[in-house]
């Protein structure tokens, strides 16, 4: 009995020190995870798993440190363990990665389950939010499939080769190949080499073969880089590494920086960082704009959304810049955005795991050529992107032509790039704004009410919309396709414009309707019917005002579009002077409407007028009462009354 006691004992404490090794393991294991140092990080998580120490804690960092290494099939092994084992302890986060890597690996129903359940459990995820409402994305995908006629690059090496940007008459791009050299540097990410920026068929020197950009590289990495089209400046990704020294965050890793270099009498000697870098986050994967002045990039700074979002900055006539815009949903998700790239089109190229996709990273695009346009991200489809991660994607809109990399199987490297030929556009919902007023043609009242149609080219109703208590309206049409906007309301003449195909540029569309008819019986006041503004005239004077000519002109225009109409021009005046003279005033008045009617090409048998003087007040301002110029301006009117 004291035997087992003691040999219980024992045990007890082998057990013991052996699960304070195991932790003192996790915790070296941990410190190499915080400084992304992932793979040591996955040798020591797989000694202790090994000898049966098992955390949910250990099972999720090891589980990313595959997935951020690309490999899928291993992060399929330990996430689905961690489910098995934790269930419902186990996170949103890592049932999201669970799921892109079993769609990664080709496993698209059970994707879609553990998917389903990432989006039970965060309602307020942009990527939960995108799932529901593309439930059929894998149809959306397989319409933009089959554009791309793709093949390896003749360049490639056995490493890996990626980043692919287009300059002066060839590329540049990053590799980690072999290069001869000795002293050779690894990164422990994955424990491969640090990447440099080469170049090939870019000038004469190195026509047809590939060149390492010395003066440019540095001993750590130098990644993603953009050229300007005249090839005197390029922008390029590279580790904090400032004066041959480099910069560790508070958890010791060294983050990924911009800098902009210049071409000087044939050689890269101004070397600046970007202001916005800095030493606690990563700025990465530079592109430009078209029209050079914006530079788009990805970061995980302290407003990111996910890992990494897409940002964009001005650059400024004299070099410097505005201050980094994130450029929200739909673009950036919870999730990865990165590898951008603006074609001259406009569209922005970018690769995601957050948006629906094949698996690990896809290429999508989305038009940002007009701000308040609306805006959709489709995925680029098959064969650019696959199962494996798919990125850094560039295309010349005049060729048609462009570059990708991906880690795929049968390439001859980890990553490798693809050279394609684009055979048709992504075809996006395109869809243009259209706003603008309804109006009466002749008195420009805003029409309350009326509707405003678009219809496609086979005379089909597309929508509609009804204009507010302002006249105004709002709606949009495919710009794939032509369409026409019809304003029509009961009593008028409907109006329509055409819209062709177009770039999705918002457009303002004014319609000004015809009446049908005037509905009105004798002794009808025309103006009131045409909601005019009353005709008024100055104090002791007969002449036509500025303000009246315009609304006399609106009744010329109701007569000149109904030729049968006849009116009377009724004059008043108000109860200040004799009223014998008032008479008088009011007659001048009259004939002097009629008169300038007549001017305008009205025919005179059409016309009659008559002054009342101060008999038909439209106030209680009449002799003896005390009232303001304001109120006494009312009673100097001429009115339109429809004789026939």
């Amino acid at each position: 009995m004291t035997k087992k006691i003691l040999l219980t004992s024992i045990l007890t404490v082998f057990l013991l020190a052996l699960t304070s090794a195991q932790e003192r393991q996790v915790v070296k294991g941990n410190k190499k995870y915080a400084e992304y140092s992932f793979r040591p990080a996955i040798d020591i998580y797989k000694k202790v798993l090994d000898k049966g120490y098992v955390t949910s804690d250990l099972l999720q960092k090891l589980g990313n440190s595959y997935y951020f290494n690309a490999n899928y099939e291993e992060a399929e092994k330990v996430y689905e363990q961690l489910l098995e084992t934790y269930g419902s302890e186990v996170g949103p986060e890592y049932l999201f990665r669970y799921g892109q890597t079993l769609k990664t690996l080709g496993n698209y129903t059970k994707s879609d389950s553990i998917l389903g359940r990432f989006s039970e459990m965060t309602a307020n995820d942009s990527r939960a939010q995108i799932l529901k409402t593309t439930k059929d994305y894998m149809d959306e995908i397989a319409r933009n499939s089959g554009r791309y006629d793709i093949e390896l690059f003749e360049f490639n090496s056995k490493y890996s080769d990626f980043a692919p940007a287009f300059y002066k008459e060839g590329l540049i791009f990053s590799s980690d190949r072999d290069t001869g050299n000795l002293a050779r540097y690894r990164h422990t990410w994955n424990s491969k080499d640090f990447l440099d920026i080469y170049k090939v068929n870019a000038d004469s020197s190195s026509s047809n073969r590939v060149v390492k950009m010395n003066m440019i590289n540095s001993r750590l990495h130098e990644s993603t880089s953009v050229a300007t089209k005249d090839g005197n400046t390029i922008y390029f990704t590279r580790n904090n590494f400032v004066d041959g020294k480099s910069t560790k965050d508070d958890q010791g890793v060294i983050r990924l920086k911009i800098f902009r270099t210049e071409l000087v009498d044939g050689e890269w000697t101004i070397l600046e960082e970007l202001p916005f870098n800095s030493d606690s986050y990563s700025v990465a994967h530079p592109a430009l704009s078209p029209d050079e002045k914006t530079l788009y990039f990805a970061s995980d700074m302290p407003d990111s959304k996910g890992e990494s979002d897409i940002y964009k900055v001005a650059i400024k006539d004299d070099g410097t810049f505005g201050s980094p815009i994130n450029l929200g949903y739909p673009v950036n998700t919870e999730a990865r955005e990165t590898f951008p790239f603006v074609s001259s089109e406009d569209i922005l190229y970018f690769s995601s795991d957050g948006h629906p996709g094949l698996g690990g990273l896809d290429i999508f695009g989305i038009k940002i050529k007009y701000e308040d346009s609306p805006k959709t991200v489709l995925n680029v489809g098959k064969p650019v992107n696959s199962k494996r991660d798919d990125f850094s994607y560039i295309i010349d809109e005049d060729t048609k032509r462009g570059y990708f990399a991906s880690n795929r199987e049968n390439g001859m490297g980890a990553d490798d790039i693809y050279q394609f030929l684009e055979t048709r556009p992504l075809l996006f919902e395109c869809l243009q704004p259209i706003t603008g007023t309804v109006r009466d043609k002749i008195s420009n009242a805003v029409l309350v009410g009326a509707t405003v149609k678009v219809i496609d080219e086979n005379n089909e109703e597309i929508l509609s919309a009804i204009t507010d208590n302002n006249g105004n309206y709002t709606l949009s049409c495919d710009c794939n396709q032509g369409n026409f906007v019809r304003a029509q309301t009961q009593g008028y003449v409907p109006a329509e414009e055409y819209l062709p195909v177009s770039d999705g540029k918002p457009t303002i569309i004014d319609f000004y309707l015809e009446r049908e008819i005037i509905e009105a019986g004798f002794g009808d006041d025309l103006a009131k019917l045409l909601q005019l503004s009353t005709i008024y005239f100055d104090f002791g004077k007969y002449d036509i005002r500025r303000d009246a000519e315009i609304e006399i002109q609106k009744v010329i225009a109701a007569m000149e579009k109904y030729p049968s109409l006849k009116i009377k021009a009724n004059s008043h005046t108000d109860s200040r002077g004799p009223d014998s003279f008032n008479l008088w005033l009011s007659q001048k008045r009259a004939e002097s409407t009629v008169k300038y009617m007549i001017s305008q090409g009205i025919n005179a048998e059409r016309l009659e007028g008559e002054g009342y003087g101060e008999t038909r007040l439209v106030n209680e301002c009449d002799d003896g009462v005390k009232c303001s110029r304001d109120k006494h301006q009312l009673n100097r009117r001429s009115e339109f009354i429809i004789l026939e």
